[in-house]
C-alpha cells in the first residue's frame, strides 16, 4: 500500500509539469504540439489534480494511515485552489463576445 500511496503523490507532484508541456514544446519551436495537443495536456493536468488527492485520501482512509491522509489532504486544498480559479473566471465569469448568448 506504500507504494500505491507514493504513486499517487508523484502523479500529482507531476501535475505542473503535465500542464506546462505544451508550453515548453512551443517554446522550444515546435507549436503544433501546442495546438494539437494543449487541450489534451490540459485535461490530463486537471484530472491529475483532482483524481490523485482524491484516490491518496480515499485510501490513506480506508488503510488507516493518518499521515497520508494529511498528507492528500492538504495536496487537494492546493489543487482545489487554482482549478476552482479557473473554473470561476474561465467559465463562469468568462467575457462572451458581442451578439453571443453564452
Amino acid at each position: 500500500m506504500d507504494r500505491v500511496i507514493t504513486v499517487l503523490a508523484w502523479w500529482w507532484a507531476a501535475t505542473p509539469l503535465i500542464l506546462l508541456i505544451p508550453v515548453i514544446a512551443h517554446v522550444r519551436g515546435a507549436p503544433e504540439v501546442r495546438e494539437q495537443f494543449g487541450r489534451m495536456f490540459g485535461s490530463a493536468a486537471l484530472i491529475s489534480a483532482v483524481a490523485a488527492p482524491a484516490m491518496g485520501f480515499a485510501l490513506a482512509l480506508v488503510r488507516h494511515r493518518p499521515q497520508a491522509r494529511r498528507r492528500f489532504a492538504v495536496m487537494g486544498a492546493v489543487s482545489a485552489v487554482p482549478v476552482l480559479f479557473f473554473w470561476v473566471f474561465g467559465v463562469l465569469l468568462a467575457e462572451c463576445p458581442d451578439g453571443s448568448h453564452c
